[in-house]
């Protein structure tokens, strides 16, 4: 796209970025959607420090384009992971989960283009001010951890397009050429993309949680655990069991201590679709087939090419 800040900023053919996702989103992924002219996210959330620096080493070799790092600034081992990214010359940092202004300015640094999630006009405004390259809005619409203000994307981008001129990337229930034109409308210049590519040939989640996210419904994901961490899940027994222990008042300890450790890992990697943390968009329920990540970005810039070009021609007066 001519004159897209988003396809400038990160030198990339396609203004759609795949999303950073845990135990969905390593090297194979990343490098696939490069490959296809969006920008790869490899997703640090769910690896260890080596783990990290073994699909950075994978990716470089598998494509030739920009990939980036997705980093939740929240992670354990926060400093090692920064110095893997900066040793291995990664050129694009997505963070989130935290204070934009502790990590911005030393991987710049480095020549290193960073853009930070955000759930709210008023923490963009903050990445505007902490020097970010440019900022994602996610909606609450979006799988996996979200922000507490519960406001959807249709609502969220123009408000943040309002608050800031930082070149702007939507987020959250986004999958589909349409939905792209219509963030564009809305103020956005990209689109981050998660639910459309975790359930992609490439996606390093299991087959088992694949099939059961292509077969549900409206209705069938809820924003759960908002005590500890808003959560995007689908309703499951695991999802029925936090909600047992919400309903009763639980404390977020109580809730901490049934999540546990590994549970994300065990329902999306692992495929327990009972006693997993099943973590998926509400846009889940409009995908009903298994495809490539390549098919994905293809049919989004074909089917947006074609909304514009539709809505050129209808006129209110």
């Amino acid at each position: 796209m001519k004159n897209n800040r988003i396809t400038h900023l990160f030198n990339i053919k396609y203004p759609i970025i795949q999303a950073g996702m845990v135990w969905c989103s390593g090297w194979r992924l990343a490098s696939a959607v490069s490959n296809a002219g969006g920008l790869g996210l490899i997703g640090a959330g769910s690896m260890h420090p080596e783990t990290l620096r073994e699909h950075i080493q994978k990716c470089k070799a598998a494509t030739d384009k920009p990939f980036g790092v997705n980093v939740p600034l929240m992670y354990p081992q926060i400093e090692e992971i920064m110095k893997i990214i900066i040793d291995e010359r990664v050129p694009i940092v997505f963070t989130s989960a935290g204070n934009p202004k502790t990590w911005t300015s030393k991987l710049q640094a480095k020549g290193i283009i960073i853009a930070h999630v955000v759930s709210s006009s008023k923490f963009a405004i903050k990445c505007a001010e902490a020097g970010v390259d440019a900022v994602v809005a996610e909606g609450f619409e979006a799988g996996g951890h979200n922000g507490r203000e519960e406001t959807t994307t249709l609502t969220l981008i123009p408000q943040v397009r309002k608050a800031i001129d930082l070149p702007l990337i939507a987020a959250g229930g986004i999958a589909s050429g349409e939905g792209m034109a219509a963030a564009f409308a809305l103020g956005a210049e990209g689109v981050q993309v998660g639910t459309r590519f975790a359930l992609t040939e490439e996606s390093s989640a299991s087959d088992e949680f694949k099939q059961k996210c292509i077969s549900l419904n409206e209705g069938d994901t809820i924003l759960s655990l908002k005590k500890v961490s808003p959560t995007r899940m689908i309703k499951n027994d695991f999802y029925r069991q936090v909600q047992e222990l919400e309903d009763k008042g639980a404390s977020a300890d109580d809730l901490r201590l049934l999540l546990g450790r590994g549970r994300s890992k065990r329902g999306i990697f692992e495929g327990d679709l009972s006693e997993g943390e099943l973590e998926i968009g509400q846009i889940a329920s409009m995908i009903r087939e298994i495809v490539s990540a390549e098919t994905v970005v293809k049919e989004m810039v074909d089917d947006y090419n074609e909304t514009v070009w539709r809505l050129k021609g209808i006129t209110v007066f």
